[in-house]
């Protein structure tokens, strides 16, 4: 199980966009640690890969970040699979941490 979070946007009376506090979602996933090739291609790219998360298509609704056994991960690519699922790609960074 991890949770997937994102900010929620409202539409004020003058039609301006303010944040609206987070949305959290409980949904289940297939966790697994991101290949070498993925961890090396990341790091060439500034990035920090450590899991792929595997959930439903159906719950992910374009959350740009995960908490998973009390820490944060943000979400640097998403890849729809061949299955109904869809992989999303996480990094811890600084600003994530929780």
């Amino acid at each position: 199980m991890i949770t997937l979070i994102r900010e929620a946007r409202a539409q004020d009376e003058n039609g301006v966009f303010r944040d609206n506090g987070l949305i959290e979602r409980d949904v289940f996933a297939q966790v697994d640690s991101v290949t070498r090739s993925e961890f090396f291609e990341g790091g060439r790219n500034g990035l920090n890969p450590e899991y792929v998360f595997r959930v439903f298509f159906g719950d992910y609704e374009g959350e740009r970040e995960i908490v998973y056994q009390d820490k944060h991960y943000s979400i640097y690519r998403v890849y729809q699979s061949r299955t109904d699922d869809v992989e999303l790609y996480a990094e811890r960074k600084g600003g994530t941490n929780g």
